[in-house]
């Protein structure tokens, strides 16, 4: 579990990288902070008046905690094939949350969790993923769940009952900026 002191200076260091990327430029990972060196996974998400603008992120993570959020914040803000690019004059209005990532394991659908598990589904070249939150923001029971990230991988929406189709659930510490600002 990530400090709250922690949580913000990867925070911050996620701004940061929107607003570098929205000009053509990235910011430096800064090595003073622990926490920036971690060998893990994340997303960042950003969204606008609320609703999604971009969301990118890296199970294995790019090298450091630092340098992947460095990279998934400037690639949600310029690099989510479902969005534009975010411009500088939104870039200030945009609320940053960031996931960060455990190891994926496999798992059997009778396992999954959500609320808990991000589920990756699996099969062949395909493959498509879902962060723990999205279950309890969507209000779905494990099924839907899993029917929607057989979706998301472009697979039918019961592919998950196929033993061909690999399913491994990660979790996630996340920490949305309005709610670690505020406390």
């Amino acid at each position: 579990m990530l400090a709250r002191s922690e949580r913000l200076s990867i925070l911050d260091l996620a701004r940061k990288a929107v607003l570098s990327a929205v000009i053509g430029a990235m910011p430096p990972v800064p090595g003073n902070e622990e926490v920036f060196g971690l060998k893990c996974g994340a997303f960042v998400t950003l969204k606008k008046d609320g609703k999604l603008r971009g969301c990118i992120g890296s199970f294995t993570g790019t090298g450091s905690l630092g340098s992947t959020i460095v990279a998934m914040a400037g690639a949600a803000a310029t690099g989510d094939p479902r969005f534009r690019p975010v411009t500088p004059a939104e870039a200030e209005s945009l609320t940053i949350q960031v996931s960060v990532l455990s190891e994926m394991i496999p798992a059997l659908p009778s396992e999954v969790v959500p609320g808990l598990h991000g589920v990756y589904v699996r099969r062949g070249r395909r493959a498509g993923t879902l962060l723990p939150q999205v279950a309890t923001e969507e209000g779905w029971d494990r099924e839907t769940l899993l029917s929607h990230s057989c979706l998301k991988a472009g697979l039918p929406p019961d592919a998950w009952k196929h033993d061909d189709t690999e399913i491994l659930v990660y979790t996630a510490e996340v920490f949305p900026e309005m709610e670690e600002r505020n406390q």
